[in-house]
Formats: structure tokens, C-alpha cells, sequence
């Protein structure tokens, strides 16, 4: 699995996850201001794409994960 696919599934993720325990009609509501994430992690995909610079690429090259090789869905 490379960097870029592991960052995909994390932001989907936490975006479901702090979606689930924002929105009041979720079993697992726990408060609005996990919505506050949701907004945090658009945010920092959003700046991502502009400036290239994203942390957990950082932290999972140090880790010794692969890169891709540029090409769509490897």
C-alpha cells in the first residue's frame, strides 16, 4: 500500500467518523463540535492540494512506506 493511498483512506475516515459523532441523529452522537473536524480535515486536504505540503506524508515516509508511482489508483 502506498503514502497516498493511506491518506486517502485516513481522511475518509475521520471525516465518517467525526461526521457519526457530530450529526444528532447518529447512534453514536456525541457532540456538534466533532463537526469542527470535519471542517479541519477538508481544510487541511484543501491546503494540501494547493501547496503540496502534508504531514502524515511526512510522518509515513519516515515510517518507511512507499511513495506511488505517479500513476492513478497505485
Amino acid at each position: 500500500m502506498t503514502i497516498e493511498r493511506v491518506i486517502r483512506i485516513m481522511a475518509g475516515f475521520f471525516v465518517l467518523l467525526s461526521l457519526a459523532l457530530g450529526y444528532q441523529g447518529s447512534p453514536i452522537f456525541v457532540s456538534e463540535w466533532f463537526l469542527a473536524f470535519t471542517a479541519f480535515v477538508g481544510l487541511n486536504l484543501l491546503q494540501s492540494g494547493f501547496t503540496g505540503f502534508c504531514p502524515p506524508e511526512k510522518l509515513l515516509a519516515r515510517m518507511g512506506m512507499k511513495r506511488s508511482n505517479g500513476s492513478c489508483g497505485s
